[in-house]
């Protein structure tokens, strides 16, 4: 790509990589470094006319959370029994009746990676922009909750 001075490599992470949550912290780590590597890289890249397009799709209908591709270790610790029990009963439920239609994704990503400003990121499914909205909006107001405390740690010489 950088010898053809052009090019669009998608990534495909997760809501997951932007927002955590309880008893997925290892599958958040893993797509939240999806998330921080593709960030990373496109700036390398961009003056070579390589273009990055990270997908974060929330929950599609798909095997993902079909008895088959999945299984849950037994809980191990006691304080974490029962709310360990009730995720594992919410997400076997959830089971063939999440909201994204796959053959819908699979044709908008075609869209995008085919138009001349594919997105450098693209929430996938209204459940994956609303927590990404809910995430920018909590960042914003973490941000602000200690502005003048973080704004005051430079060194007394400093402009």
């Amino acid at each position: 790509m950088r010898a053809q001075r052009s090019g669009l490599i998608v990534a495909i992470s997760s809501v997951a990589g932007i927002v955590g949550q309880e008893f997925v912290s290892a599958y958040a780590a893993s797509k939240f470094a999806v998330e921080g590597w593709i960030e990373s890289l496109a700036p390398e890249i961009a003056p070579y006319g390589v273009r990055v397009m990270l997908v974060e799709p929330g929950f599609f209908r798909t095997e993902l959370l079909s008895p088959e591709p999945t299984s849950y270790a037994a809980p191990s610790i006691d304080d974490y029994a029962e709310r360990t029990r009730q995720t594992v009963t919410a997400w076997n439920g959830m089971n063939g009746q999440q909201g994204g239609d796959p053959a819908k994704l699979a044709a908008a990503l075609v869209q995008l990676a085919g138009s001349d400003e594919p997105p450098a990121r693209w929430a996938a499914g209204a459940d994956a922009v609303g927590a990404v909205e809910q995430k920018a909006h909590a960042l914003l107001a973490q941000a602000g909750a200690h502005r003048d405390l973080s704004s005051s740690l430079a060194h007394d010489d400093a402009s």
